[in-house]
Order: structure tokens, then sequence, then C-alpha cells
């Protein structure tokens, strides 16, 4: 079998909340064709122009070169030694950032090829799935800014059947810590005394200081973990964060690379990686964070806030992880994000999603709502 070609397309979503900290308006998606009929997808979670122009670029030199051209010709059944061709033939623009977003799209797309082409699901070939469910929690964002208006959220989400919940914050959370405290407060009122509540402070604190006006009131709420607290240069302040008796997790919001993770684990206190799977170099990229996250005996929680593509990656990931972990599970209101695949990932009444069982990741792009979204129209 050999790849005949590799597509970069944007999807787009033009809506009021595009403006929002909300990738799923916004999408680059990755085609991988094959001589056999066999076709794989990925999506990456970056700036789709950037994304098309390093899969689409020519050659510069041999290590500065485009990855369709790279990939062109090349069987694509083993995806882990063309994940390593993708690396060094792009060493001189970037071992990190958009380079690594790139290839992580490309990847998902070869292992797709992969696994259907062994006739198994993704997670067969990361060594077999030790569960077949994964307890999602949702992301709920913005958050309303009344009590009443937060217990509604939660009753929505829990309407999907969500049984844990995570709420990103906003600058705005600062100006009336009162009120920060009410609304989480009612969140946890709502969800009662056992369920998961997780904070995504989402980058909108810039200090330790800010920081630690909050930590009290997630202390009080018994908050699950502490997302995202800080910019991530800031691994000092990260480390000092840590001491607060929260759980620290680290990567979401821009860590590319395993040595990245490495840095946060070590230095920055983090007690939870996030690795985006399309963002960190896909399945193999990630493999390699999860391997630096056990050996120090930390935990990842993989992030996605994308469309289904994601989601069914990061469901193959987790079900072959040895550790039980959540599933991020996006409940933005942009239809890329529900209809991009002709699947749906429905939550079961006892809070769980289904592992896709299905060669490959077990997603089809619907053509007709993706053609309608094309960008630019």
């Amino acid at each position: 079998m050999k790849i005949t070609d590799v597509e970069a397309f944007h999807i787009r979503i033009e809506d009021p909340n595009i403006g929002l900290f909300d990738g799923s308006y916004d999408d680059c998606l990755i085609v991988v064709r094959t001589d056999a009929g066999i076709t794989g997808i990925g999506e990456v979670e970056s700036l789709p122009p950037a994304i098309q122009g390093i899969v689409h670029a020519p050659p510069a030199h041999n290590h500065a070169r485009g990855l369709r051209e790279l990939l062109l010709g090349e069987d694509p059944t083993d995806p882990e030694r063309l994940w390593q061709r993708m690396y060094e033939a792009t060493d001189y623009v970037g071992r990190r950032g958009l380079m690594m977003h790139a290839i992580g799209g490309v990847d998902l797309a070869l292992w797709d090829i992969a696994g259907q082409a062994a006739g198994k699901p993704v997670h067969a070939l990361l060594g077999g799935a030790k569960r077949d469910r994964l307890l999602a929690y949702g992301t709920i964002y913005p958050m309303a800014r009344t009590p009443e208006g937060v217990r509604r959220q939660i009753r929505e989400a829990q309407a999907m059947n969500l049984r844990a919940f995570k709420f990103a914050a906003d600058p705005w959370w600062l100006d009336d810590l009162a009120l920060t405290a009410r609304l989480l407060q009612a969140a946890r009122q709502e969800i009662g005394a056992e369920a998961i509540l997780i904070v995504d402070a989402g980058g909108a604190y810039r200090t330790v200081e800010e920081g630690r006006r909050l930590a009290p009131i997630f202390r009080d709420v018994n908050i699950y973990f502490w997302e995202a607290p800080l910019p991530l240069d800031d691994v000092a302040g990260h480390a000092a964060l840590a001491h607060e008796g929260i759980p620290i997790g680290v990567g979401d919001l821009g860590l590319t690379h395993v040595a990245e993770f490495e840095e946060m684990m070590d230095r920055g206190g983090g007690a939870i990686c996030q690795p985006d799977i399309t963002m960190v170099g896909g399945f193999t990229g990630l493999r390699k964070v999860a391997q630096a996250a056990l050996k120090r005996s930390k935990r990842v929680i993989t992030h996605g806030y994308k469309t289904n593509i994601t989601i069914a990656a990061n469901l193959h990931f987790l079900a072959n992880h040895p550790d039980e972990e959540l599933l991020e599970y996006s409940t933005s209101r942009s239809p890329l994000r529900w209809h991009t695949t002709r699947e749906r990932f429905p939550i079961a009444e006892d809070g769980t999603v289904a592992v896709p069982q299905q060669p490959g990741l077990g997603v089809t792009l619907d053509e007709d709502f993706v053609n309608a979204h094309r960008w630019p129209l």
C-alpha cells in the first residue's frame, strides 16, 4: 500500500462565539489517501492556514520539507516510522509548536489507515484495550454569572448524562471573589458532594498571586484538579501553586513535546499531564508523553475540545493507557463539534462513553457537512 495524497483543509463556522477560547468553531482536517482505497482522517487544534502551509509546502531542502511531499509513495502502515521521518525531515524549521501540530494531525490519519488495513481498532494496535468505556467529564464554557445560571448549566450537562464537570475560568473571576465563590458553591451543591468538579484556569490568570487568591475557593468546593493555572512559561509559578494542595494539570495550552512535559513535571510541580493528541504529534507523540509521566508516577488526562475525531482518538489512547482516566467531553455549541463526523459518541446513563471497536479510528467524515463548511467557501 502506498500513500497517494495528503490534504489539509480548513472548515469554519462564522459565529459570534468564534471569539471565545473555543477551538470548535475553526478546524484543520487532515485526509491521507492510499492506492488501496483506504483513507485516514485526522484534525489539528491549531491555526488552519499555517497547518495547510506546512502540509502542502514544497521542500526548501532535505531538512525543511512539506509533509505531503515527504509522504507521497510511502507505506502508511507503520505510523511510528513515518513519524520519525517527518520529525527528522523538518528539524530545520522546528521540532516544537506548529510543526508538531501538523505532524500530529497526519499521525492520527496514519494510525487510522493502519487500523483499517489490519482490520483492527487503533487501541488494538497500541497494545490492546484495558477497558471498553471511559467516564466523561463535560467542559462548560463560558460560565454563567449567576448561581441559578450555573445550576442551569449543570442540569443541561446532566441531561446529556454527564456525571463529572469542568468549568473554564474567565478573568472576571478575580473581580468579585465572593461572587466566584457563590458560583462554584452552586455548582458543587447541584452536582453533589461526591461528583468530580474541575476548574480550568485556561490562562486567565498571569501571576502566582492571582492564583493564590482563588485557591481557598477551589479548596472549599473540593475541585478534582486545577488545570492551566498560569502561562506555561512560568515553570516556577506552577511549582509555587503546586504547594496550595490542589493537583495541577499542565500542557493543554501549548506544550508540544515530551521534553516540555518532563520539565513541567520535574520542575513545575505538574501532577497531571494534559496533552492534546493533535498538538503533541498524534498517537506517536502522546505515547512518549505518557511513558514519561508513568515513569514519574504522574497522571495523563488528555485534552480534547475539538470534534468527534479527537474524542475518538482520545478514547483509543485512554482505553489502552495503564491507568483508568477521565475523557474530556466538550459541550461546545459549535456545529463542527457535533456534525463533522457521522458518528456521535453519546454518553450512557452511567456517564461513560463507549470506546470505538471499528477498524481504525472508527469515525468517518460527514462529507456533505464538511464540504458545506470549507473555508474559504
